[in-house]
This record gives C-alpha cells, structure tokens and sequence, in this order.
C-alpha cells in the first residue's frame, strides 16, 4: 500500500524528500494511510475543490480491494 501512495504521490510533488507516508497495521481490514507532504505541496496534492485527493483515495481503495482490505487515506 505504501509504495501505491508513494509512487502516486512522488510525481505530483516538487519535494519528493519531504513525502512522509505512514500505514498503520490493518484492523477488521482497514488500513490507515497518513500522507504528509510539504506546505508547498499541499495544494497540488489536493487539488482544485479536492479533486486530486478523491482521485488518490479511489486509486488506493482500488489497490485495497485487490488484497482484501479496505483503505483510509489522511492528508496532513
């Protein structure tokens, strides 16, 4: 799941060395994703009216899904 989000996230953000991902150990298949990414970088990983975020969730679910988990993405 981690490297889903970093591989997604690395190319949206000018400072890829202050992507921060932490996945939490999944409880009744649910797994916690905390994204933090510089302040800089933080509109271009939302988007315009959140665009972009709804996009990552849906891919990360989709990855989830794959494994039998479910997903929970928190952008910081």
């Amino acid at each position: 799941m981690k490297e889903l989000l970093q591989a997604i996230v690395n190319d949206l953000v000018t400072d890829a060395s202050a992507v921060e991902i932490t996945v939490s150990e999944p409880v009744d298949g649910l797994v916690t994703c905390k994204l933090h990414v510089a302040a800089e970088d933080m509109g271009r990983v939302i988007g315009k009216q959140g665009k972009i975020a709804k996009a990552i969730r849906t891919i990360m679910r989709a990855g989830a899904a794959k494994e039998g988990l479910k997903v929970n993405v928190d952008i910081e």
